[in-house]
């Protein structure tokens, strides 16, 4: 066993001592259950040597059915109570890693999901949290009670004949070898299957995700030979795991035949020379025999072992990823908003290239600011760096004259409402995501939000108004629809920031100017970032600045940046020339 597998196996047991009150109980009962196995064969050596006298017989008949009947009930309670028992700490257990690993990528650096794949982090939190805990149940159970069960049995048939026992214990070592060799092949097996599996989630993830993309396109054949290729590829990861397992138990059983023969081969011989009985002889073999079933399962045990230990490291490691950076500290009030970038410059984490180079710029509070440029020029680096979603590699950026590093993430996300050309919205009702991120919704200002983003005719067409659920990010709704939610989800919030990414991008022509005056309105008062394609829904802004490779070429008003005849007016005349 490495140092690795020691580690996560401490973590595991130390993430179970709060239910060390449940275990202890749980251990006494699989003791019972142990006890009850030499109970079996005691009572039939007894029964041969006492029962069957003919009328000499003092053994009164009700003994026999009441210690059988007896040995069961006892038998079936312990076993009912141990496996009620575990079953209550394997669920609890299942409910905390689920939480542990939820509670970790919700405060996790928003680059940690360019790394991971919604199918692994799905994978992690559903399949492979139930291997952990799939793990410990039955190796708990196995290991304790099958180990309880071998050490009481083996405690019997010294007490029965010592010197047959030794050569029963020969088995021991010799299972115990079998599984050391076969474990180190599980561990790579069971590592690349659970790889496979989320492999294979993220395709059914993505498929369900882009169903439209591919019937419009024919990617129905494509998609089903993805599907084939990672299901045959996990499919023979089972095999291989199967056979890996498999094979010790043809070889279990050859060294416990060898072992039974040569105990009756002596017992035998012992009995011509000695005062063996019938019954001794039985309560013997009959133990022994015994022995070999807890045995078998100990040596099984090392398959969901290994699976247990390859699923626990994969989940640690995303329970023990970065957190977001957050030594801040709240704000006193609420923000009045000015934003002034310091000679701000950025790149992505692991990448080289520069996204954004020295950037200097003040936005006063209630100022509407409007990005514009070509496609990577930086626009969405800039706005993605005021919610602290990444952090600046060179300069810094204040808020009211506060560096953000100085401000907990809460206290500044809190200043901020984003609306983004891709629509996020939750399968919950309408009211729900509105005011979303607030425990204590109010309904005047749910009603006001509607009204503001032009949804009351929607809300009023729906079965349930407010009240109605919306489907996976809205799919009852239309575009346009999804697009006014979000904004009474921007309006709900009254924040002074606000940051629209494309806000009006997915409405018709009448929508647009509809939703364009709520926004105009909502602007008022509020420090506006807009990233905006279509220069027609930006000629208002009190200033405009134009991105050119991460840095800005031009910035003043939309007259003087025409004027100036420079990128902003050839974007422009590109645009208008139709």
């Amino acid at each position: 066993m490495n140092q690795q597998t020691i580690q996560i196996a401490q973590r595991l047991w130390a993430s179970m001592r709060q239910h060390r009150q449940r275990l202890l109980w749980t251990l006494l009962t699989m003791i019972g259950t142990a006890l009850t196995e030499v109970m079996f064969p005691h009572v039939f050596g007894y029964l041969l040597d006492h029962g069957f006298k003919g009328e000499h017989t003092n053994l009164p008949l009700w003994k026999v059915p009441a210690a059988i009947i007896g040995i069961f009930v006892l038998r079936g309670l312990c076993t009912f109570t141990t496996s009620y028992l575990m079953s209550w700490i394997a669920t609890r257990q299942l409910n905390d890693i689920r939480a542990q690993v939820f509670a970790r990528i919700m405060n996790v650096p928003i680059n940690f999901y360019h790394t991971e794949s919604s199918g692994r982090i799905i994978n992690t939190i559903m399949f492979e949290a139930q291997q952990i805990v799939e793990m410990m149940k039955v190796s708990i159970t196995t290991l304790f009670r099958d180990s309880l069960t071998v050490v009481v049995l083996l405690a019997y048939l010294l007490w029965v004949n010592w010197k047959l026992t030794l050569v029963t214990i020969v088995l021991i070592p010799s299972m115990a070898y079998l599984v050391r060799r076969v474990s180190k092949r599980l561990r790579k097996l069971n590592q690349d299957q659970l790889e496979v599996n989320g492999e294979l989630t993220q395709v059914i993830e993505e498929t369900t995700r882009a169903s439209q993309v591919i019937r419009i396109f024919g990617g129905q054949n494509y998609e089903q030979q993805r599907f084939d290729k990672k299901n045959e590829k996990l499919r023979g990861y089972a095999m291989k795991t199967t056979v890996a397992v498999a094979s010790t138990t043809p070889v279990t059983q050859v060294l416990a035949a060898c072992a039974v023969a040569i105990v009756i081969m002596l017992a035998v011989a012992q009995g011509k020379s000695d005062t063996t009985t019938v019954g001794d002889f039985v309560k013997f073999i009959t133990a022994m025999m015994m022995l070999l079933t807890p045995l078998k399962r100990l040596a099984d045990l090392n398959g969901p072992m290994q699976r247990g230990m390859a699923a626990a490291e994969s989940v640690f490691s995303m329970i023990d990823a970065e957190p977001e950076h957050d030594s801040g500290k709240p704000l006193p009030a609420r923000a009045l908003g000015k934003l002034e970038f310091i000679n701000t410059s950025f790149s992505y984490p692991g990448q080289e290239q520069v996204a954004l180079q020295r950037i200097n710029l003040s936005i006063q509070p209630g100022e509407t600011l409007a990005l514009v440029g070509m496609s990577g020029g930086g626009k969405t680096s800039l706005v993605n760096l005021v919610p602290r979603f990444y952090q600046v590699s060179d300069g810094e950026i204040l808020l009211d004259g506060i560096p953000l590093n100085q401000i907990s993430l809460s206290s500044l996300r809190a200043q901020i409402a984003m609306v983004s050309q891709n629509v996020v919205l939750f399968d919950d009702t309408v009211a729900a995501n509105i005011a979303y991120g607030d425990p204590q919704p109010d309904a005047a200002r749910i009603a006001a939000a509607v009204t503001a983003a032009h949804l009351e005719d929607v809300v009023r067409e729906l079965p349930e108004g407010l009240n109605t659920m919306i489907g996976d990010n809205g799919s009852r709704l239309s575009g346009g629809q999804r697009q006014r939610l979000a904004i009474a989800r921007a309006i709900y919030k009254n924040a002074p920031i606000l940051i629209l990414d494309e806000a009006t991008s997915a409405l018709d022509s009448e929508s647009e100017r509809a939703v364009q005056s709520a926004l105009d309105e909502l602007m008022q008062g509020r420090t506006t970032l807009v990233i905006a394609h279509r220069l027609s829904t930006i000629e208002r802004a009190s200033r405009i600045a134009v991105l050119v490779d991460g840095m800005i070429s031009e910035i003043g008003t939309h007259a003087e940046l025409l004027a100036k005849e420079g990128v902003y007016a050839n974007l422009y005349r590109l645009q208008f020339t139709a």
